[in-house]
């Protein structure tokens, strides 16, 4: 029988994007969770200068705060989460996709996970040109153009890589990264936080955590079956 891993994926501000994924492991699987914390005084969000589109202005009355530092009491959201060494076996992809957006000229999430060969839904939500530019190393690049609102399109990466960039070269401002694995044992902190990897065989594992300005911190876990482990990381930046 499969379990259901369920993957915790941050959006913007407090909302999150759930992802369900499939996984093979015995359902009596162990699993890992854990929180991830800002060491120090966490930077100013700066707002996110959208004048050259109106629409983007306009979807964005009130205005919109980058997304590289989310800190919310103490707890780093966008930190992607997962199992570096210790997998075994083979995997099967899931057959649902992840949902990647464009809407209010932001992608959403910022942060999200696929399994190699895992279809990405990418959509445009918004009333004005997008194009999605990812610039992985291990698999093929797309350049794709989404002219219209409601528009969608189908795309996957095909081997692992930890992390791809995906960027609008329409509007400079818009960025997101995808870790790309061959297993499903991967989450996003959402904020709050914390993360939750399922579905986990005994075993010992090393758990990295990922930051796109702050790194990597990695931890060594053992998970019983059926049982759970804590891996808490806290991030602080350089100088």
């Amino acid at each position: 029988m499969k379990t259901r891993l369920l993957v915790a994926v941050a959006a913007f501000g407090a909302a999150g994007l759930f992802t369900t994924l499939d996984a093979t492991p015995a359902e009596a699987g162990g699993e890992i969770k854990g929180k991830i914390s800002f060491d120090g005084t966490a930077p100013t969000r700066r707002q996110v200068k959208m004048a050259a589109d109106p629409q983007c202005e306009k979807a964005n009355p009130d205005g919109r705060l980058g997304e590289v530092f989310v800190v919310n009491d103490g707890a780093l959201q966008n930190v992607f989460v997962y199992v570096k060494e210790g997998v075994t076996g083979e995997h099967e992809t899931p057959k649902e996709p992840v949902k990647f957006d464009q809407k209010g000229c932001m992608y959403s999430p910022h942060v999200l996970g696929a399994m190699v060969g895992q279809q990405i839904l990418i959509l445009n939500s918004d009333p004005t040109l997008h194009n999605v530019h990812s610039l992985p190393q291990n698999s093929k690049q797309f350049n794709s153009a989404m002219p219209m609102k409601g528009m969608t399109i189908k795309k996957r990466f095909t081997a692992p890589e930890i992390m791809v960039r995906m960027k609008c070269d329409v509007h400079p401002w818009m960025s997101a990264y995808v870790g790309v694995l061959d297993h499903p044992f991967f989450a996003t902190s959402g904020a709050d936080g914390t993360y939750t990897i399922s579905g986990l065989p005994a075993g010992d594992y090393t758990i990295e955590a990922w930051h796109e300005k702050m790194g990597t911190r990695t931890q060594k876990v053992t998970v019983s079956d059926g049982g759970a482990a804590t891996a808490d990381f806290s991030f602080k930046p350089a100088g």
